[in-house]
């Protein structure tokens, strides 16, 4: 096995190019006898001649050449090593992964990766959007730098940090007989069949746990697996639905649905930043980090 140092090959490499001892010591502010003790600890770690002299003027031996040719790719590569870095200390360039869990956490990462990229033009963001299980377990697996989501899990080694309200609200197609009504009591809820989101999903989960705690019994419709979906079915008069109020906004302007004024609504949550408490942040991703607290207005202290 080769013990060589980077400072031998840095010294073989300086030599071999110039083919002089004494330009080689001068290129690099070193003595000639200290150029000669590394060539020569060099040449035996190698256990072979490097270089030959005729006359006045030295030459590499097919050893030397194949050492050169090698020792000038380790060079590239420690040049494309020292630039990687210098992208990750650098907050304009660089690649960072993001993953949202569809829903509201996806809708505003587009926008806010958007407001990012024209502040930050040189970093290329990559988005990645899933399920809740598939975002922690990208998470779990250090696959991506960030994640946007609701309420995460505690206790799985994730630092989150709240940063945009994210109310749910219960929702109807406009000619429902709810729609013309004010501080609607929840028991008014109990007769109404809801269109519930997939198991798994955190706006389920909240609006499960909110009945279960209000002792309300609700009758769930059609499951169906994004808020795109649920919009529709409510909207073609399939039932109620409860949904984060971020995703139905274009709905709300063209009144294509209506929210309820129920009592206890909305539901307050929040969409949080979250990465893995050992997560060595690049420059660039802490960047995009503190532009969501900033854009989206951080919300330290609450619950």
């Amino acid at each position: 096995m080769l013990h060589l140092t980077l400072r031998q090959l840095r010294v073989f490499e300086a030599t071999a190019r110039l083919l002089s001892f004494s330009r080689a010591a001068e290129e690099l502010h070193l003595t000639q006898p200290g150029v000669s003790g590394q060539l020569k600890h060099l040449e035996e770690s190698i256990g072979m001649p490097l270089f030959e002299q005729m006359g006045r003027r030295i030459f590499l031996t097919e050893a030397g050449r194949q050492v050169y040719s090698h020792t000038r790719s380790i060079q590239q590569q420690l040049t494309i090593l020292e630039e990687s870095l210098d992208q990750l200390r650098d907050t304009k360039q660089g690649k960072i992964k993001v993953s949202a869990v569809s829903g509201t956490a996806s809708h505003l990462a587009l926008q806010l990766i958007a407001k990012y990229s024209k502040a930050f033009p040189g970093v290329r963001v990559h988005l990645n959007v899933a399920n809740r299980e598939t975002v922690l377990g990208e998470l779990a697996s250090n696959e991506t730098d960030l994640a946007i989501m609701g309420q995460p899990p505690e206790g799985q080694g994730l630092f989150a940090q709240p940063f945009m309200k994210n109310p749910l609200v219960v929702i109807a197609p406009p000619d429902h007989p709810l729609a013309r009504q004010r501080a609607i009591p929840l028991s008014a809820l109990e007769g109404e069949i809801f269109l519930v989101r997939e198991p798994g999903s955190g706006t389920r989960r909240a609006m499960e746990r909110f009945f279960a705690e209000h002792r309300i019994t609700f009758r769930p419709g059609m499951e169906v697996s994004s808020n795109d979906a649920v919009k529709c079915g409510v909207h073609a008069g399939m039932g109620l639905s409860i949904v984060p109020l971020q995703t139905i906004m274009p709905e709300l302007e063209t009144l294509r649905i209506k929210v309820l004024d129920v009592e206890r609504f909305p539901i307050v949550r929040y969409l949080y930043v979250v990465h893995r408490e050992s997560k060595h942040l690049s420059a660039a991703a802490d960047a995009f980090k503190d532009t969501l607290l900033a854009e989206a207005g951080l919300v330290e202290g609450e619950e």
